[in-house]
């Protein structure tokens, strides 16, 4: 409404003036809508360079968690992250925060908490619990079917529409996921619990991209993250005398890893990704994702000598076409 009232009059009055200039604390002049006045091209190059951090230091936190994992239960674990998130992001959004105030008010606060509890809290504990029943391919399977959903639900909620090329690259690159899993599938310890946890896990996770979505419409996508990692990190203290414990029994190089998880995957990660989302259509980004199970499969290799299968490779060039074939429009 804000933006309306500053471009409906080519010849603003001194009463229009004195609006603005009454409204200057209620609607802070912070970059909510910046991003509309990018370039095109402009977008597309920050949106692409915000997607591949994300899928990388997501990627990476597969291997990160499976790394710690014997250290660290999966409620410690993500409140072990969250908490380290909450600290380094903070340090960079409460200056902005002190210089131009922009907390939210009222009714803005039910979808932070909304994705708070489901996205960084719910779909951490959820996702840790079930990498302790499943093999990874099966579990990067069941987490994959959230670009689906998001499509989905973009569509119907966001007023996003169906488009013809997201849906067949949805569909391409989630065979691509599917073939991953099959090259792990002698491997498989799938379990009904961990199954449901997936499932549950990417259902939280779906949810909350739509609800976020509107939310980096008013608020930067570091606040907003920063938002939703305090929400979640109070709704995991529950297992902070569970996180003391572990700490003192963990060894060096675990403790390091949850560092790292807290730093790159959690702070670094779930930043760029709303960065993202505020470009880019909730549907199209949250395709993107199925480059994850490649990517960690590649960082699986280099950094813990885990040599893919013919399967994974296989999987991982169909997925990069999938999502290849979600970024073309129809005429």
């Amino acid at each position: 409404m804000a933006t309306t009232a500053q471009t409906g009059s080519p010849q603003p009055d001194s009463a229009h003036s004195n609006n603005r200039q009454g409204s200057t604390h209620d609607v802070p002049p912070v970059p909510r809508s910046a991003n509309q006045s990018l370039p095109p091209a402009r977008i597309s190059r920050l949106g692409i360079a915000a997607v591949v951090v994300t899928v990388v230091l997501w990627a990476s936190a597969f291997v990160g968690i499976r790394a710690v994992g014997p250290s660290f239960s999966p409620g410690s674990l993500t409140l072990g992250r969250l908490a380290i998130a909450a600290v380094v992001l903070g340090l960079v959004v409460l200056p902005q925060i002190r210089k131009n105030p922009n907390l939210p008010r009222g009714r803005e606060w039910l979808p932070i908490l909304a994705y708070g509890v489901m996205w960084f809290g719910g779909y951490n504990v959820a996702l840790n619990a079930a990498e302790h029943l499943l093999d990874a391919g099966t579990a990067a399977l069941l987490i994959n079917v959230n670009p689906i959903l998001v499509a989905i639900m973009a569509g119907v909620i966001l007023k996003e529409g169906f488009p013809r090329w997201l849906i067949i690259g949805s569909l391409v690159a989630f065979a691509g996921v599917a073939v991953i899993a099959l090259g792990s599938g002698q491997r498989s310890t799938a379990d009904v619990s961990g199954v449901l946890l997936c499932l549950l896990a990417a259902a939280l996770a779906a949810v909350s991209v739509i609800v976020q979505k509107p939310v980096l419409r008013k608020f930067p996508a570091a606040q907003a993250t920063w938002y939703g990692i305090m929400v979640g990190a109070l709704c995991c203290l529950p297992f902070s005398g569970q996180l003391v414990s572990e700490l003192q029994a963990a060894p060096l190089p675990a403790t390091l890893g949850l560092v790292y998880l807290g730093i790159f995957p959690t702070a670094i990660a779930f930043t760029t990704w709303a960065y993202a989302l505020s470009l880019i259509d909730a549907g199209r980004l949250a395709a993107t994702t199925y480059l994850v199970p490649g990517t960690t499969i590649l960082i699986s290799w280099l950094v813990l000598g885990e040599i893919p299968t013919v399967w994974g490779l296989i999987g991982g060039v169909i997925c990069l076409v999938g999502v290849g074939l979600t970024r073309r429009r129809s005429r």
